[in-house]
């Protein structure tokens, strides 16, 4: 199976870097390169920002209606072309195949969904005070976007906010993944084969740091959305704030996951296990933190353990993978500090906490029980196929230390009682709240944390908000 190298897109045109440098890309699940990615210098960047501001100028001008007719091109062709870019990703990033055409195809429905909300943009006329004098409510796009996304979710992660900034009527320069960067590449493609104008779409690679610290104070660039690490997410955010930029900061979480004493507990397992090892748990989103009733903890412990006993690890290619492997090497040896250090103060380990094999970036499926709270796996953010479980007895108790944290991105409940659904939903801090269900973010629902993990929307009518400016006109007849 062939895997691309992968160019800059710049101005309408796929090109090598100037100066021609370029990165390796290697398969996770079996550490060998696979490809190259160019490597963005400043001369590029200038390049890519002139042609974003040209961009700009033309696509804010396409009326609403035809901003959305080229989106849905775009959106039919990442569903025709589902099958190959869903083989790419999954060599780039290791994800099983299925989850990778999934991911996929859900890109196709966001930007249809953004298309239509599009078409919703509304100003608004206020009664004045005199009648001489017509006062207008405008909504008009912000301007030329700096995007920066993770390999985690390469493709999702990049429509949420690409297809928001085009139906608001900006421009958008994505600085994607140098780890996953040929999935991305194959959206971007989608967005210019459909028509999209040579500057409305810019897409670049190279050094992160560098990248930030060209993009974010550049007076082409007036808004800047960011997912990751809360650490960078803030100085990021820090440096934009410096240059009044506008931002959306989707960062990192550490989701607590609770089951109260009346919990479906199979359900509860069944869902919240999907939720955990789906890409290997490498999800901003991944419940982490179990807090389990105390009359349900074996239960629930043990059903888990058989869940992750059961899952079929390996390469994401192969039939039957259900979980594939971590995105590097960094990513393993965290999971066994993470499991050293919970099992020494006290945590019992029920299942995996340790490497598979030698190649590739392979780690069992872990479940520990009775974590401590100083154990470092309840405070950090795991970002792996680890599930951590503490009792409690008191649901209260539960949401103190779910709210204990500075995290607030998402959370999960399970209970068969509306009065404490309805507690949850009133005292849990987090963006977003699932009960008795796994998590199903959808275009039209709000995405986002808040807290540590961030600020602004990347789902819903509010996603919208953060690409527009609103202005107040006032018209006196004369």
């Amino acid at each position: 199976m062939t895997y691309p190298s992968t160019q800059l897109f710049i101005d309408g045109q796929w090109q090598d870097a100037a100066d021609g440098r370029t990165l390796a890309v290697f398969n996770p699940a079996t550490g060998r390169e696979i490809g190259r990615v160019a490597h963005a210098g400043i001369a590029d960047l200038d390049r890519a920002l002139a042609a974003a501001q040209k961009g700009f100028e033309v696509w804010r001008d396409v009326p609403a209606i035809e901003r959305a007719r080229t989106m849905r091109r775009a959106a039919a062709l990442m569903r025709e072309r589902a099958e190959a870019i869903a083989a790419v990703l999954t060599q780039e990033n290791g994800k099983p195949l299925p989850e990778a055409r999934a991911e996929a195809l859900a890109s196709a429905d966001i930007i249809e969904w953004f298309a239509d909300e599009g078409l919703r943009v509304y100003g608004r006329i206020v009664p004045s005070r005199s009648l001489a004098v017509r006062q207008l409510v405008l909504k008009d796009p912000v301007g030329p976007v700096a995007a920066f996304t993770p390999w985690n979710f390469p493709i999702n992660q990049v429509v949420r906010k690409l297809s928001a900034a085009l139906a608001s009527g900006c421009s958008m320069l994505v600085k994607a993944p140098e780890e996953t960067p040929a999935a991305p590449a194959a959206l971007i493609r989608a967005f210019a084969d459909a028509g999209v104008p040579a500057g409305v779409v810019g897409l670049v690679y190279g050094n992160p740091a560098e990248i930030s610290a060209y993009l974010i104070p550049h007076p082409v660039v007036r808004k800047v959305t960011f997912t990751g690490s809360t650490p960078v997410g803030k100085q990021l955010a820090a440096l934009a704030g410096q240059h009044m930029k506008r931002v959306t900061m989707e960062l990192g979480g550490h989701a607590p996951v609770i089951v109260c004493e009346d919990a479906d507990v199979q359900l509860a397992v069944k869902a919240a296990g999907a939720a955990k090892f789906r890409n290997a748990g490498q999800v901003c989103i991944s419940p982490t933190r179990f807090l389990v009733h105390r009359s349900v903890q074996n239960e629930f412990a043990e059903a888990l353990t058989a869940y992750a006993r059961g899952l079929q690890v390996g390469d994401g290619l192969a039939d039957g993978t259900q979980m594939g492997p971590l995105a590097n090497p960094r990513r393993l040896t965290a999971m066994a500090e993470l499991t050293r250090d919970a099992v020494e103060q006290g945590a019992r380990l029920l299942a995996g906490g340790e490497r598979i094999g030698e190649a590739g970036n392979f780690w069992q499926p872990t479940i520990l029980n009775d974590v401590p709270l100083g154990a470092r796996v309840f405070n950090d953010e795991p970002f792996g196929p680890m599930a951590a479980i503490r009792p409690f007895d008191q649901l209260e108790e539960a949401i103190a230390e779910a709210n204990r944290l500075a995290y607030g991105l998402a959370g999960y409940a399970y209970t068969r009682s509306l009065k404490n659904a309805h507690l949850l939903s009133q005292r849990v801090e987090v963006g977003m709240l699932w009960v008795n269900q796994p998590a199903s973010p959808s275009a039209e629902l709000p995405f986002g944390g808040i807290k540590d993990s961030g600020y602004g929307s990347e789902g819903g009518p509010e996603a919208m908000e953060a690409y527009l400016n609103t202005r107040a006109v006032s018209i006196t007849n004369v």
